[in-house]
């Protein structure tokens, strides 16, 4: 009746060993490290990267704990802060010779100081939040100039296209600043176009006059309307810094407005801060644009003349150099998604592109004017633009799919695809402020929260086990494995713990011994109304767990109310809240149980069960037989 099988002991057994396996590492601590990670998007670092740093680190007669690579980048681990500094130092004097172009990321970093082995297996401690550790902070300059020089191309662009469409002749559209000027040869071709620009662009303000003997339209952008581009400029950074924040897989973020062009982010308890300011800093984009393939310009590939007008030079792929036109066919804005994939033909890695109904037809127009020229994707990252690839047009091309593909890595259209999909930021960012800050309560708060946890337990174990006896130690038993469980749990979600994470532990504790208390009383019950103790104790638990599900999944509502409703601290209370429910359940009920049926289970002739003193009504409290006196309390069933 009372006897579990093998196997579900053996489900205890390894439940038991898992929560020990991925709680010891937060008791470890951390240790200093310095971190390497690409500085760019085209370059990616492996596995043979890890003996290049550890050859920097043994010419500068540094030791490290140990040299890994994990991930995408390659951490070493000292034993003190002077060596992780100066090995910051011999690192980045290596492997950045030009400091003003940076090929790869080194900074400071902790990393736990369990064993290598049970990193393998990703036994890693939990994170702490700002106010228990700290985190990473940055504060970001939007470049307000570069926002209103973005929208003047593109209304430049659109003026162009909008006179080809309605057959108006023009001496050419240039930009000179954030205006867009226009040229015309005849005074009634001019106002014809007024008219038109004056209703397809509201936002541009436009006046004429005579220049050489030419009439000019110049539209500048209004008040109003150069006010309202800054304002989205922010708003799209900010969003796509979310996106970006998210693909890290970050807790609890703060990204917020500060100011009218800074955003400021924190990251709360990320250890992995070269990725991270990696992702954030850059300030990837997406633009199309048709390459030059005159005379000239193949002539000013070689380096032999100068850049025709009107064009720029880049690198390509494999260092070599290509001219393109400045003009922008499209960029990032257009894209609606970027996926990772293959060519169906030859199976090389792509990015496959998807573009919004706008970006569509532009694209579709474009490659019908210039089937047999080249194309040039452009991404740019930290003001420098690299072609990606720069295929030849072999049909148009509808629809609004686009794949992009040529001498690419898996690794490296999937890197591609993350960030362009995370969104273009409007406007370039500068992170002008980096620090990792220290806990914003300090050290104190994480010992208090500590003992609060240390003592509720205690006080719990000590009236428990005074007031129901054995069945009280099997409780107590039980409630520290359900603490095991969760901290084991919270570290393999690598969840970041904060003030309000500890709060909730410390209330996950009274929740959780209430179904023992719930179970315990029901037994009682069972003795008071005359049923043999193992009769009593198989019906205590049944009937009892009934009670304690309703209790729990009503509890549990409300704590995933606060989990899809709340933000910040609120989130990370429901968090660890919903997490101990679900482990309090197994353990009050599963695991207790199975204590119970170990010491009572195996007992045919058992005569009585510890569970303190049971009260009948009306009745004295039952006296201990001669051969029980001086043993452990006994209750007669």
């Amino acid at each position: 009746m009372n006897r579990y099988p093998l196997w579900k002991y053996a489900i205890l057994a390894i439940a038991l060993l898992i929560g020990l396996l991925y709680t010891v590492p937060n008791f470890y601590g951390e240790a200093p490290a310095v971190q390497v990670s690409s500085g760019k998007a085209t370059l990616k670092l492996d596995s043979s990267f890890a003996p290049r740093v550890q050859k920097v680190l043994d010419d500068a007669q540094l030791k490290a704990d140990f040299v890994q690579f994990e991930g995408n980048s390659v951490k070493a681990r000292f034993a003190d802060t002077d060596t992780q500094l100066k090995a910051k130092d011999a690192l980045s004097k290596a492997l950045n010779p030009d400091p003003s172009d940076p090929s790869y990321i080194v900074a400071l970093n902790l990393l736990s100081r369990s064993p290598e082995w049970m990193g393998r297996i990703h036994a890693l401690p939990m994170y702490l939040g700002l106010d228990l550790r700290g985190g990473v902070h940055f504060l970001m300059q939007v470049d307000m100039k570069a926002a209103l020089t973005k929208r003047a191309e593109s209304l430049a662009g659109d003026v162009r296209t909008i006179l080809r469409e309605r057959n108006i002749r023009h001496g050419g559209v240039t930009r000179d600043g954030n205006n867009v000027d226009v040229r015309f040869r005849d005074a009634a071709v001019a106002q014809q176009a007024l008219g038109v620009l004056a209703e397809q662009f509201p936002d541009l303000q436009w006046e004429q006059s005579t220049d050489a003997g030419d009439q000019r339209l110049r539209g500048s952008l209004k008040a109003e309307a150069a006010r309202l581009v800054q304002e989205q400029a922010v708003s799209q950074n900010i969003t796509t810094l979310q996106n970006r924040v998210n693909e890290l897989g970050v807790s609890e973020p703060v990204i917020q407005r500060q100011g009218l062009d800074r955003v400021v982010v924190q990251l709360p308890g990320v250890q992995d801060t070269a990725k991270a300011k990696d992702i954030i800093g850059r300030t990837a984009t997406l633009e199309i644009r048709m390459v030059n393939e005159t005379a000239e310009a193949r002539a000013a590939e070689s380096g032999s003349s100068p850049v025709p007008f009107g064009s720029e030079r880049f690198i390509e792929r494999g260092q070599a150099p290509i001219i393109l036109y400045r003009q922008v066919i499209l960029t990032g804005e257009n894209l609606t998604d970027a996926q990772p994939g293959f060519d169906s033909q030859t199976q090389e890695p792509t990015v496959n592109l998807v573009l919004d109904a706008k970006g569509a037809r532009v694209f579709r127009d474009v490659t019908r004017e210039n089937v047999g020229k080249r194309m040039a994707i452009v991404l740019f990252e930290k003001g420098k633009g690299e072609v990606v690839t720069a295929p030849v047009i072999r049909s148009e091309i509808g629809g609004g799919r686009v794949q992009i593909s040529g001498r690419m890595t898996t690794q490296e259209a999937a890197d591609q695809a993350l960030l362009l999909r995370a969104g273009s930021l409007a406007a370039p960012m500068e992170i002008i402020e980096e620090r990792t800050i220290g806990p914003s309560l300090g050290a104190e708060n994480i010992a208090q929260g500590f003992n609060s946890v240390l003592y509720g337990f205690v006080a719990i174990a000590v009236f428990m086990c005074a007031y129901y006896m054995l069945f009280g130690v099997f409780s107590t038993v039980a409630l520290a494995f359900n603490l095991l469980l969760l901290v084991a749990v919270l570290s393999m979600l690598q969840a970041t713990l904060t003030l309000p994470g500890m709060a909730a532990i410390a209330l996950t504790l009274g929740m959780a011994i209430d179904a023992n208390v719930l179970i315990n009383e029901r037994v009682r019950e069972e003795l008071r109304n005359g049923a043999a103790p193992q009769v009593a104790i198989n019906a205590g638990y049944d009937r009892a767990w009934g009670t304690i599900l309703d209790s729990n999944v009503t509890t549990l509502i409300a704590g995933l109310a606060l989990l899809a409703f709340g933000s910040g601290p609120v989130r990370g209370f429901a968090v660890v809240h919903c997490l101990g429910i679900l482990t309090s359940m197994f353990s009050a009920v599963v695991f207790s149980r199975g204590l119970v049926n170990l010491w009572y289970g195996r007992q045919k002739r058992l005569k009585g069960v510890s569970i303190g003193q049971i009260w009948k009504p009306g009745s004295k409290p039952p006296r201990q037989s001669a051969a029980d006196e001086g043993n452990e309390p006994v209750v007669k069933a």
